[in-house]
């Protein structure tokens, strides 16, 4: 995880709470000859969780670490709390958290030190002790981050992130690793984050949670958005007619419908057995995974679940000390 914050005491006197979180237009970044965003148009309002959604290598990450102010981009106009993050100082970085999906603590520090030294940095943190109850720590408060699961080290990345109160939390592949019962709990949370007023961005290959969390999504396709809206409506109504399919002389056919049951009833005087009943007959509604995948271009039939989420590198042009995961600047560091 990687949590920016300004050196002590400095203050956070950046634009006023008016406008987007986020505002993009054409945004542009390559590498070398491969340009990894193409012209990318984003608006994420205050107050909402946004999902970044697309297949690895699609450009979310780049786009990400450009809003983060980690990458440098090519093109295009970026505004991020109302500033540019390519020029912002640390009074912006200060109304930031960002959690990343890998990180390594302070291994011999425990639960609760860690927690109150990222406290430090910030001019207005929450307290800590409520922060390591928010995110379920409290009967680990002193144990060492090493001797930590898998799942609670995700907790204390997001206690990290939020311990500085942040207006906009950056929230990359949080609950991978996380069983079910723990992926619940962590979901309560950033819905509990958002009701106090953060604005969240998360990017995840978990569809179930960004149906669960997200106000709205976008869908990234080589380097463009080809969606964007409420997770239920993503792909517009043609995406969400229902399929039915049978089999006729052994055939298996199918056909997208706005009246299902009339094409049933069809099917029913044409094919019906003896029975009365339609060969290998079948209507269902596209779920978020088939009207997913058909976006990005991947036929939905027989798709397995979502693929593991790679390891994210800490981005090349982040400040990034040995030792801790915090992005700080220079003044900030020991």
């Amino acid at each position: 995880m990687t949590t920016t914050h300004p050196s002590p005491g400095s203050g956070g006197t950046g634009p006023g709470p008016g406008g987007p979180a986020v505002d993009v237009r054409g945004l542009r970044k390559s590498y070398g000859a491969k340009r990894a965003v193409d012209g990318i148009d984003l608006r994420v309002e205050r107050g909402e969780i946004f999902a970044v959604l697309g297949p690895n290598g699609a450009g979310k990450t780049t786009t990400v670490e450009i809003l983060e102010g980690f990458r440098h981009r090519d093109a295009g106009e970026v505004r991020v709390l109302g500033e540019d993050p390519q020029t912002a100082g640390r009074a912006w970085r200060s109304r930031l958290g960002v959690v990343l999906q890998d990180s390594r603590d302070q291994a011999e520090l425990t639960v609760a030190e860690l927690v109150r030294h990222f406290a430090t940095f910030y001019p207005r943190p929450r307290d800590p002790d409520e922060v390591i109850d928010a995110v379920g720590l409290r009967e680990k408060a002193r144990t060492r981050t090493r001797q930590l699961s898998g799942g609670q080290r995700r907790r204390l990345d997001v206690a990290l992130g939020i311990v500085g109160r942040p207006e906009l939390l950056f929230l990359d592949e949080p609950t991978t690793g996380f069983d079910p019962q723990a992926r619940r709990s962590f979901w309560a949370l950033v819905r509990s984050l958002r009701e106090d007023g953060t604005t969240i961005l998360l990017t995840t290959h978990y569809l179930d949670e960004a149906a669960h969390l997200a106000d709205r999504a976008a869908v990234v396709r080589a380097g463009r958005v080809v969606a964007l809206d409420a997770p239920d409506r993503l792909g517009g109504p043609a995406a969400r007619r229902p399929v039915v399919r049978w089999l006729d002389g052994g055939v298996r056919r199918s056909e997208r419908t706005d009246s299902p049951t009339a094409l049933v009833a069809s099917l029913a005087a044409r094919l019906a057995g003896p029975d009365g009943e339609v060969p290998g007959l079948e209507v269902a509604r596209p779920t978020l995974e088939d009207v997913y995948l058909e976006l990005i271009g991947e036929p939905a039939a027989g798709a397995g679940p979502a693929p593991a989420a790679p390891t994210r590198p800490a981005p090349t042009d982040a400040r990034t000390p040995d030792g801790p995961r915090a992005v700080v600047p220079e003044e900030a560091r020991p």
